[in-house]
């Protein structure tokens, strides 16, 4: 299952995607990257400018997003993008605990020799993008990354899910990325992970995916 959506200069896959599904993942991109900040109220018609796209598909898009827990419908109000609160970044990161154990232990008996050269180049790529503050692409390439090993897993539900969680967890993590050496500690876990795989073994393969959400944890707790 691919799901690279929005190509590095943030343009959508416009020939290959509905006019539907190019405002959710426009939008979903802005929210992710904290283009739209959390607690904002956002006003359709200046969405529909900034995405250039009609009402159907961007009203289409924020029921979509709302459900996703991304963006927030109240009566009489408006669309407002989910506030952060560090009671739902804890709740997501235990959930994270659980769901990429499972990704991890299904990832390593399912993955390929191509599959770990293609996680090594993503991985370089964020380097790269971490040494130019380039935030935007870096985050781009860490949504892959993990989309990557979801897709390595083979499981579709557990990857819809992923999906979401992730998402959900990089509104959080895009706070984070003005910590010292953090990005370092995200290439140097993420190598520990395609190392694990390399060696086809689960218990390494859970363990290293378990200190990189930690550490996520621990970055976060910090600001």
């Amino acid at each position: 299952m691919s799901q690279t959506w929005i190509t590095t200069d943030n343009r959508p896959l416009k020939s290959k995607v509905s006019l539907n599904e190019q405002a959710y993942r426009m939008f979903r991109h802005r929210l992710i990257t904290l283009q739209y900040k959390p607690g904002e109220y956002l006003n359709t018609a200046a969405v529909m400018e900034d995405l250039q796209l009609g009402r159907t598909p961007i009203n289409q898009a924020i029921h979509r997003l709302a459900t996703e827990g991304l963006l927030k419908i109240l009566p009489r109000k408006g669309v407002m993008v989910s506030p952060l609160s560090m009671d739902d970044a804890l709740e997501l990161i235990e959930v994270r605990l659980v769901n990429e154990a499972l990704c991890m232990q299904l990832a390593a008996g399912k993955v390929s020799d191509r599959s770990i050269r293609q996680l090594r180049e993503l991985n370089q790529q964020i380097a790269v993008a971490g040494n130019t503050a380039d935030r935007e692409t870096l985050m781009l390439l860490d949504q892959r990354f993990h989309q990557q090993l979801a897709d390595i897993a083979g499981n579709q539900r557990l990857a819809e899910l992923l999906d979401v969680i992730h998402a959900q967890a990089q509104r959080f993590w895009a706070k984070t990325l003005s910590n010292a050496g953090h990005i370092q500690e995200v290439v140097a876990e993420h190598n520990a992970i395609i190392d694990a795989l390399a060696g086809r073994d689960q218990q390494q393969c859970v363990t290293a995916a378990r200190r990189h959400t930690l550490s996520f944890k621990k970055a976060l707790l910090s600001l």
